[in-house]
């Protein structure tokens, strides 16, 4: 095949095309997380062949990561209507509607028996690193869209897909601790004593925690959980700082929050700063981070050049996450410059004037590139906005699969019914809350969440900030 600049030949398109007909091949979800499974649900309704790849040694990986969390949405949120339909008829029960799970009851009690069904179309430990187009890279035109996608896995295997749903992610590619979206100088440097996204302090991570001076950076509903954990930690010191001057987001409505559950969690925070529990620093912008040792300092630096400086043993970098597009480097992405969303759906889920409820249904073309069938969806889809529902990611995959099979009428007719305050529980949250503990919120697009309630993210689709 030729690779000058005249390109490759007609009759050279023709071979490949005939040696591998997109058609015959399976559509591959990347990801075997709350979204990556629903997509495949919705692919085996349809009868259509596919392909789950999971990087993690378990389904649902990056959940379980977070599995001693308590999530505010209740379970008749977080399970897809085709998931549902097969696992009913596979003599599942379906959970009580209104309580709320933790990470791990989510994977126990939905995600591992719907994985189960699909057998070994799930593959564990299945690394993606590369997707193309067979015989074309992203300059290439002719005959592009008559040959089936490349995809490359860690290790060398290569598989071909007549489609790609991208349920990756963005919980393994969190944000830095620097302030400006760069690292802190001498953040690498720091290795182990810097930990990412709600750490299991009362449970697997309590001996790195107890007993030392933790600082957590963030003013999401992450950074909130994992202080008033730690504050129930002995001869535990905490320092909290946040770039903002005041912690009043964070804090919510406390009392008069419209979401019980959320308000408690900002009304306690308070009150443990208030107490000198917790010790606030506000306007910190991470500059520097220097290691001694076991322990590590952390230089702040404001626009104005005015410096701070901490000094504890462990650091808990509660910034959020950001999308990490690499594996698609030669497909064709129209991605918006801010969010790193697709372009067409960037204004739908600006945080700047969305907060997860009131993001408007959306599906298949919004979620378009200019490379056909190519779709990144869940929580990476959203780039850094903050304002994902897992319940969104559900109809966004319904929608795809929809188009996937042709059925584009089913595909363009999106629905999506939520309160504007997200899907989240209010009082059933304050009664649960008396049997098992605090309801905790996380977010996986970005921790640093604006006021609306952060719950429940999504394994290898990350998680967002509302489900």
């Amino acid at each position: 095949m030729s690779d000058g600049c005249c390109g490759t030949t007609a009759v050279e398109i023709e071979q490949i095309v005939a040696h591998a007909a997109p058609s015959a091949l399976p559509v591959v979800v990347i990801g075997a997380g709350p979204i990556g499974l629903a997509a495949a649900a919705h692919l085996a309704e349809r009868g259509l062949e596919f392909l789950v790849l999971e990087a993690g040694e378990q389904m649902a990986a990056s959940v379980a990561q977070w599995g001693h969390v308590r999530v505010f949405s209740p379970w008749k949120f977080n399970i897809d209507a085709a998931a549902k339909r097969l696992l009913e008829a596979d003599g599942w029960s379906e959970p009580d509607p209104e309580w709320l799970p933790t990470g791990a009851e989510l994977i126990s009690d939905y995600l591992a028996p719907l994985a189960k069904l699909f057998g070994d179309k799930v593959r564990l430990g299945t690394k993606v690193t590369a997707i193309s187009r067979l015989g074309h890279d992203r300059v290439r035109t002719n005959g592009r869209e008559d040959v089936p996608f490349l995809i490359r896995l860690e290790g060398g295997e290569e598989l071909q897909a007549r489609a790609i749903i991208d349920a990756s992610g963005t919980y393994f590619t969190p944000n830095v601790l620097g302030a400006s979206g760069l690292p802190a100088h001498g953040e690498a440097e720091a290795g182990e004593l810097v930990d990412h996204a709600l750490p299991d302090v009362l449970g697997a991570d309590r001996e790195a925690y107890e007993g030392r001076h933790t600082l957590v950076v963030g003013a999401g509903h992450s950074a909130a959980t994992t202080l008033l954990a730690l504050a129930q930690l002995d001869d535990t010191r905490i320092t909290w700082a946040i770039r903002a001057g005041s912690a009043g987001r964070t804090y919510g409505g406390g009392a008069a929050d419209a979401l019980p559950a959320r308000g408690a969690l900002g009304t306690r925070l308070r009150a443990h700063v208030e107490s000198g529990r917790i010790q606030l620093l506000t306007g910190f912008f991470a500059h520097s981070v220097t290691r001694s040792g076991d322990q590590v300092s952390v230089v702040s630096r404001d626009p104005s050049g005015a410096e701070q400086s901490v000094t504890a043993d462990r650091i808990v970098a509660a910034t959020g996450y950001r999308p990490d597009h690499s594996i698609a480097s030669e497909l064709r992405l129209d991605l918006d410059p801010i969010l790193g969303s697709t372009r067409q759906l960037a204004p739908l889920i600006d945080p700047n004037q969305h907060s997860c409820g009131t993001v408007p249904a959306h599906g298949v073309d919004e979620l378009s590139h200019p490379e056909p069938d190519y779709y990144a969806v869940g929580v990476k889809s959203y780039g850094r906005a903050p304002t994902f529902l897992m319940a969104t990611g559900y109809e966004q995959v319904r929608s795809v699969v929809a188009a996937v099979a042709g059925d584009w009428e089913a595909a363009r007719d999106v629905q999506l019914d939520l309160p504007e305050t997200g899907v989240c529980s209010s009082n059933l949250a304050e009664a649960q809350e008396q049997r098992v503990g605090l309801a905790t919120g996380i977010s996986g697009g970005l921790l640093a969440t604006p006021l609306p309630l952060a719950t429940v993210g999504a394994s290898n689709d990350g998680g967002g900030c509302c489900g």
